[in-house]
């Protein structure tokens, strides 16, 4: 009757004695073991179905954990790249599931579209996307996307050739460093964006299965570097048209159909049903830079999972973020864990 979803950023998960990123970043024997009793806790306690992984550097390893833990189906479409003998740079994501993945594939930009967006042809993700086709409950096919956008990490570094710099000189190059990197990095992020969501659309149009997509979006979705994801509205058609067609090619965004769920079905009156509403439900930010939270990590659905559309097969009876190691961290239980907080959303089968 229920089906849990999970978007789970691991951390650079990378078992010993390989390095990440630097040959000195490398976890101890008893800190891996502490990072891998972590993970296996969080599944134990909450027992997701499907979970879409980032920063997975040692594929094998993980795979080994979760086909302990019950996954029998498990699927990734890169490889991390090794640097050095053992140092290792662009971890992949990962999918794990209870039910069978029937197909997966990497996602491919439509180069095309990509040259008419102003990007070159040789655009590409800065990590690979997943599309996993699993054989769900009652629904059937359902494409599962796990995504890991460009983080806002400025892509440019300031330029080492001048070796001697007056200290204005210094900050002057640094800061036109941070503001033309963090404006390439935001535009590969939208793009990556507006590429996936436009091959979603095309591959509904094929298939009709229902799409799930989650993963590390590394912006929140209402600045609008990311909003055309929840695009629901089109000019110059009628609402008709709208209610009749579009519906089936849009996403939504979990919270959004989980409260809408709440506000159906909680039993306070109409006069005071908004104000108790309004108290009862708050997004816990994934992620925290110094003393700002934000929401980083999403869960988007089709419309079979919106219990307000026609033809919804299930509803989003629950969502969870998973972050007492974020804001109430014990360093023997969460020393190893990761720096997001873990999203899960139940959906549950309507009556």
């Amino acid at each position: 009757m229920q089906l849990k979803v999970a978007t789970f950023n691991l951390f650079n998960y990378l078992e010993p004695p390989d390095a990440f990123y630097e040959f000195e970043r490398i976890y101890s024997a008893e800190q891996w073991k502490k990072k891998q009793r972590w993970i296996t806790a969080y599944l134990d306690e909450h027992q997701p179905d499907i979970i879409g992984f980032q920063e997975v550097f040692s594929i094998e390893s993980l795979k080994n954990l979760l086909l302990a833990e019950g996954y029998n189906y498990f699927a990734v479409v890169d490889q991390p790249q090794v640097i050095d003998d053992f140092i290792y740079k662009s971890p992949v994501v990962a999918i794990a599931s209870r039910f069978p993945i029937v197909a997966s594939d990497a996602v491919l930009p439509d180069k095309d579209l990509a040259q008419a967006l102003g990007l070159t042809d040789n655009f590409s993700f800065s990590r690979k996307v997943i599309r996993a086709t699993i054989d769900a409950p009652h629904i059937g096919h359902c494409d599962c996307y796990v995504v890991h956008f460009k983080s806002k990490r400025s892509m440019f570094d300031m330029e080492e050739s001048e070796l001697k710099r007056t200290p204005e000189k210094t900050i002057v190059d640094t800061l036109k460093a941070q503001v033309s990197g963090s404006w390439a990095s935001t535009i590969q992020r939208g793009s990556e964006a507006t590429l996936l969501m436009i091959n979603m659309i095309g591959r509904r149009e094929v298939t009709n299965n229902p799409m799930i997509l989650m993963g590390d979006f590394n912006n929140t979705l209402n600045d609008g570097i990311l909003s055309h994801l929840l695009t629901n509205s089109l000019r110059f058609v009628s609402v008709i048209d709208q209610n009749a067609y579009l519906a089936k090619y849009c996403l939504y965004d979990a919270w959004d159909l989980y409260k809408t769920a709440l506000y159906n079905e909680n039993p306070y009156s109409t006069d005071n049903k908004e104000l108790c509403y309004n108290s009862m439900v708050t997004r816990n930010p994934t992620h925290y830079f110094g003393a700002s939270g934000s929401v980083l990590d999403y869960i988007l659905l089709s419309c079979e999972f919106d219990a307000s559309y026609h033809d919804s097969l299930y509803q989003v009876s629950d969502y969870n973020t998973y972050d007492r190691h974020l804001i109430n961290p014990s360093f023997e239980r969460d020393d190893q864990s990761t720096d997001h907080g873990i999203v899960l959303v139940t959906l549950t089968l309507r009556s």
